[in-house]
């Protein structure tokens, strides 16, 4: 994790941003709790920088309960209300509540199939290879990002728009979205799944 190697434009010199795109970013995830997270994670961004939630994600997983959608339902108002107060986490409200959402979706999808399938079916099982030279050339949203923040909200998921979903799919390796001259993207190439 030496700071000198080329890295994508995006990231700057803090230690907890190096790490995620050295070890995280852009590695395909196909476990449901773990990509539950980090929609979850994606759409506490909203309004804010990455780092910030990054920076804060112990935090979210002690108040969420690991992200374990069960626990998360029989969360009373109370305890929302608490985490309120909470300074490990964004304390907004609707941000709150989102989690809630989310979970009570997640477990309506886990009825009729795994929650990995449901989200990698939007790129037919398969990481998206890009080759971009620099950021300018990476797009904000994709018809598959459109179409998964489509489906989510059939499901009730909340801040889970076309941007955020398509930030969620670069960070859990359905696109690989790393610079062609970051250091990652031979890695990130690698452990594609094909």
């Amino acid at each position: 994790m030496e700071s000198h190697q080329s890295r994508c434009g995006w990231v700057t010199n803090d230690p907890v941003y190096l790490d995620y795109h050295d070890t995280v970013w852009g590695r395909p995830e196909t476990d449901s709790q773990q990509l539950f997270e980090k929609l979850c994670l994606d759409g506490q961004q909203a309004g804010l920088s990455w780092l910030t939630i990054l920076k804060k994600q112990s935090g979210y997983e002690q108040a969420f309960h690991n992200f374990d959608p069960q626990k998360i339902v029989a969360m009373s108002e109370q305890d929302l209300a608490s985490l309120q107060q909470d300074t490990g986490i964004i304390r907004n409200r609707l941000k709150i509540e989102s989690v809630v959402k989310n979970a009570n979706g997640f477990l309506e999808i886990e009825k009729t199939q795994p929650f990995s399938e449901f989200i990698w079916q939007f790129t037919g099982g398969k990481t998206i290879i890009n080759s971009w030279k620099d950021q300018s050339q990476v797009p904000v949203s994709t018809p598959e990002s459109t179409a998964m923040t489509k489906a989510l909200k059939q499901y009730g998921f909340t801040f889970v728009g076309e941007t955020i979903c398509y930030a969620f799919m670069q960070a859990v390796g359905m696109v690989n979205d790393h610079e062609t001259g970051c250091h990652c993207y031979e890695a990130a190439c690698a452990q594609a799944i094909r």
